[in-house]
This record gives C-alpha cells, sequence and structure tokens, in this order.
C-alpha cells in the first residue's frame, strides 16, 4: 500500500477507505454477525497497512456503538487491564537507563513506558469520522467512571490524546447570528448549560440584536458540532442582574452612544466528552480580540456569573472549621425561609457569597467551580450581586447571587501568575467591607 503515501490528499484518501470499507466490511461478518470487539482489537493493533488499519478501526467503532452497556464496560475494562505497558519490557529499558543514563535509553524508556492503549486510541482515529466517535467514547467512560473508578487511569490516556487532537491550532472560531444554519442554531438551544434558551425567538433575542452576540469554538472533524460557545451582551455599564440582559426589552432597547462594556454572561461546554479539555481560556481571550476589534469604544470586560456551590453549602449543617463563616452561616438560616425573606437580607447574602469564594477551597484553590475557571483565566472579583437571578435554577444553585469577575487586560497575566502560584483570590477594593477576618 505504499502508494498511499505519494501526496494522495486527505480528503480523497478518506473517500478512498469509505470505498475499501464497503467491499470489504461484508467480508469481515461472519453470517451477519460483527467481529467480536476483543478480537477486532487485536486485529487493529496487528495492522500494518493504512487501509487495513482504518478498516478495522471503523469495524471497532461501530461494534462498540452498537454495543450495550455492559458490553461497553467490558470494553473499558479491557483496555484498562490489557492493554497497559509490558512490566519486563520496560524493567529491560529501565536497566538500560540506569546503567547509562543516556538520551537514547531515555527515549527508549519513554516509548517503552506508554501504555499501548493510547497507540490503540490513535489507530481508532485513522479511520473517517472517527473524531465524534471517539470523543461520545469518552462520555460513556466518564459516564461509567462514576461507579467504576479503576478506570479513571484509562480516562487519563484519553484526555491526553484529545488534549493532543483539540489543540488550539485546531479551534476555529465562528460569531453565531440569524443566518447561521438551522443544524447549528438547533445545537445552541440544547447545549444551553446556564440560562435555558426557551424558543427560537428567545434565541433570535441572543444573536440578532446589534448589542447582542455569540462566539463558538469549531473543530474541523466534528461538522456543525460547536465545541464551547459564549453569549455577550454590549452595554454601557456592568450589570448587576441576568434580568437587565435577558428581558426581552433590553436586548431590543437601543443604546445610547458607543459600547464601553462587554458582558459574559454564558458559557456553555457542549461536548460532554471533552471534559477537562480546556477551551474557554482561548475562547474569551479571542474574542475579547474580535470584540476590541469590532468595538474600539469597549473598555470593560466583564462576567455575570452565577455562584453553583452556595445554595447546598449554604443549607448544609457541617461542622464548619471556619468559625466566623459557621456564625454567619447559621444567622442566614435563621433570618431566611424564603425568596421573599432573602430579598430582606441581600447584605448578609453578599458578605457570605464573597467569603465562600474566598475561604472555601478545594486544595489550594476556590471551592467554586465558575470562580477557579475565571480566576485561572486571570480575572479578578469585581463585584457581587444579590437579587440577581430570581429564576428557579438561580434561587436553587446561587440563592439568586451573580458575581462580576472582571478581564482586566493590564492585568491578567499578573492576576494569573499570582492565582496559579498560591491559588490567591484577587478582588477589588469595593469588596474589602465584605471580608470577614478572624
Amino acid at each position: 500500500m505504499a502508494y498511499l503515501r505519494l501526496g494522495i490528499p486527505d480528503m480523497a484518501l478518506g473517500r478512498f477507505q469509505d470505498f475499501l470499507w464497503g467491499l470489504i466490511s461484508p467480508l469481515r461478518r461472519r453470517g451477519g454477525e460483527r467481529l467480536l470487539l476483543d478480537e477486532a482489537l487485536h486485529t487493529l493493533m496487528g495492522s500494518r497497512g493504512e487501509v487495513s488499519t482504518a478498516v478495522t478501526a471503523r469495524e471497532v467503532l461501530d461494534s462498540y456503538t452498537e454495543a450495550p452497556e455492559e458490553d461497553k464496560l467490558a470494553f473499558f475494562r479491557n483496555l484498562e487491564r490489557n492493554f497497559n505497558a509490558d512490566f519486563e519490557t520496560v524493567r529491560a529499558a529501565w536497566r538500560a537507563y540506569e546503567h547509562e543514563p543516556s538520551s537514547e535509553n531515555l527515549s527508549r524508556l519513554s516509548r517503552q513506558a506508554e501504555p499501548r492503549r493510547l497507540a490503540l486510541l490513535r489507530r481508532l482515529h485513522q479511520t473517517p469520522n472517527s473524531t465524534h466517535d471517539l470523543v461520545a467514547m469518552r462520555a460513556d467512560l466518564l459516564r461509567l467512571i462514576k461507579n467504576h473508578r479503576e478506570l479513571e487511569t484509562l480516562d487519563q490516556d484519553f484526555e491526553q490524546v484529545l488534549s493532543s487532537w483539540f489543540s488550539r491550532d485546531f479551534l476555529m472560531l465562528r460569531e453565531i447570528d440569524w443566518s447561521t444554519s438551522a443544524a447549528i442554531l438547533e445545537r445552541i438551544i440544547r447545549y444551553e448549560a446556564v440560562h435555558e434558551i426557551r424558543d427560537w425567538e428567545d434565541l433570535r433575542s441572543r444573536i440578532e440584536p446589534e448589542n447582542r452576540c455569540c462566539y463558538a469554538f469549531f473543530h474541523p472533524s466534528l461538522t456543525d458540532e460547536p465545541l464551547i460557545f459564549v453569549e455577550v451582551a454590549l452595554t454601557n455599564e456592568v450589570p448587576g442582574g441576568i434580568g437587565e440582559i435577558l428581558d426581552s426589552d433590553a436586548s431590543a432597547a437601543p443604546v445610547n452612544g458607543d459600547f464601553t462594556t462587554a458582558v459574559f454572561y454564558s458559557i456553555s461546554n457542549c461536548q460532554p466528552g471533552l471534559k477537562r479539555i480546556s477551551f474557554g481560556n482561548f475562547l474569551i481571550k479571542q474574542v475579547v480580540q474580535e470584540l476590541q476589534a469590532a468595538h474600539p469604544s469597549i473598555e470593560t470586560f466583564v462576567t455575570l456569573s452565577p455562584v453553583p456551590g452556595l445554595g447546598k453549602w449554604l443549607e448544609r449543617e457541617e461542622d464548619e472549621t471556619d468559625e466566623t463563616l459557621a456564625e454567619l452561616k447559621s444567622e442566614y438560616r435563621e433570618k431566611v425561609s424564603d425568596r421573599e425573606s432573602a430579598a430582606e437580607q441581600e447584605e448578609l447574602l453578599r458578605k457570605l457569597a464573597f467569603n465562600f469564594l474566598l475561604r472555601k477551597r478545594r486544595g489550594s484553590f476556590p471551592a467554586d467551580s465558575v470562580a477557579r475557571f475565571h480566576l485561572g483565566n486571570g480575572a479578578s472579583l469585581y463585584r457581587v450581586n444579590a437579587g440577581a437571578d430570581r429564576s428557579d435554577k438561580g434561587w436553587r444553585q446561587s440563592r439568586g447571587v451573580m458575581v462580576n469577575y472582571l478581564y482586566d487586560q493590564k492585568r491578567i497575566e499578573a492576576n494569573h501568575e499570582q492565582y496559579s502560584n498560591d491559588g490567591r483570590v484577587l478582588f477589588h477594593d469595593r469588596l474589602k467591607p465584605l471580608q470577614i477576618r478572624n
């Protein structure tokens, strides 16, 4: 099959592989039955030619997709147990490096220590349209890991290869507007994870007006499938509540003068199988560049973000090691029983929310996932707003509290370094009165 390497374009090669698959696949089915997954895996690892690898990879992926849940679990267990590095080979490579710690021996040790399943995943990726299948496969794996923790190491290998396939160089930024294909718009409605899009008119109000826009990252291997998208409101002030953005009159209202503020009010990941593959930091930074080019008058870039764990934390009657926080939580439970009473205790809620973000930690970093995301990107805490989200979800999640994180273009890198080094949460001076001290 050497002729396949003589400059045939990838697209033509893909069509040729599809053609061969149509010819060969009936011969690979015995009595209408597909090859067993285990047999197909070993056949794949023994393949030498590009076409035979692509054909067998498609057999594996199709067989996996059609398999019942218990067979998928067995498939992952097989990868975890039987497609690791060979112990004796690794030990021999280590002894060679220990005897002579040269670059060549180190390189050999590194290659031998790599699990065989990494090579397997790369081979599976050689068949046309495999990216979608492998992302879906990892989504299954992440779901199964919840009850089968022994598969976590396998997931690390999936994450490693997917991170290389979805590196920044392959991401394409596109603006989503009312002329975007219906297939993509339907996915935007379905994938919106922060503020539900009720219907097509609701979507239209978020992407068509002059003061509303939406941007998404795409990958060339996933046609019409957004990876992540951000919704933006262009305003002349920093909003203190989501109603100021989502109310139908807000997007339709004319804005006097040039826009001065861009508000990132919803960021949604679209592919569960790409969890922990970082897109959001690239997305925000590139969208900032796009907006600055289109609207030079914009100087302020902020978010309007929920505090997802706040509601559960406030209601949890746990032994709070932080005595001052424990007293504040006790005061909250005495005074707040519903939304009406919460409206009378907005200052208490703001203080609790701010110190929750500042003091509750997961290791060295904030316990709140949204805070970790924005602070890790170089943002700082700018404002804490009580009564900012009056929806049922907003009440359950955050007791109606929302936060503005500020992306100061002059401070992003310095903020990122300080946060990365010690998890330091940087915040605006206006928030100092909310800080409690032991």
